[in-house]
C-alpha cells in the first residue's frame, strides 16, 4: 500500500488575503469600503462648498479665535478651508489610499480647533469619531481600491 507523502505546507497560505478580482459586492468588508469611501467623498465636498454658500451654517463661527487672530481673519480662512476640502474630497475619490489619510489628518486638525471652543467639545468628538471613520477607509483602501 502507497502512501501519500505531504510536507503538511499546503494549508500554510490559507489565511491570505483575498485577491480584489474575488471580491463580491456581497462581502461585508467591501461593502463597508464602499459606504465609507463615497461618505469620505461627499461630506468633504458638501462641506466644502458650503464654506462659500453657508447653505447650512455659518461655518465661520467654528474657527476658534486664537486661530482666526493667527490668520488674520477667520471668512478668509475659511474659505481656503473649503477649497482644501473640496480637494481633500477629490483626492479621495481618484486615490482613496492616500486621500482618506490626508482626511484623517485634517479631521485631527478640526478637532484641535474645536476643542479650543469651549462649547463645541460635542461636535470636536462627532469629528474625532469621523477621523477614525476615515482612517478604516484607509486601510480598507489598501485591500479593496484598484
Amino acid at each position: 500500500m502507497a502512501q501519500t507523502m505531504t510536507s503538511g505546507a499546503e494549508g500554510a497560505f490559507s489565511n491570505r488575503i483575498p485577491d480584489v478580482s474575488a471580491i463580491t459586492s456581497s462581502s461585508p468588508a467591501y461593502q463597508a469600503y464602499q459606504i465609507l469611501h463615497v461618505a469620505f467623498v461627499v461630506a468633504p465636498l458638501v462641506a466644502g462648498l458650503d464654506k462659500f454658500f453657508h447653505l447650512l451654517t455659518n461655518w465661520d463661527m467654528y474657527l476658534a479665535p486664537t486661530i482666526a487672530n493667527l490668520t488674520g481673519g477667520g471668512h478668509t480662512f475659511m474659505l481656503l478651508v473649503g477649497a482644501i476640502e473640496i480637494v481633500a474630497a477629490l483626492l479621495v475619490a481618484f486615490e482613496p489610499w492616500i486621500g482618506a489619510y490626508v482626511v484623517c489628518a485634517w479631521l485631527l486638525g478640526i478637532v484641535i480647533n474645536l476643542l479650543m471652543i469651549p462649547s463645541f467639545f460635542d461636535i470636536a468628538l462627532r469629528d474625532f469619531g469621523l477621523a477614525l471613520g476615515a482612517l478604516a477607509l484607509g486601510r480598507l483602501s489598501r485591500q479593496f481600491s484598484s
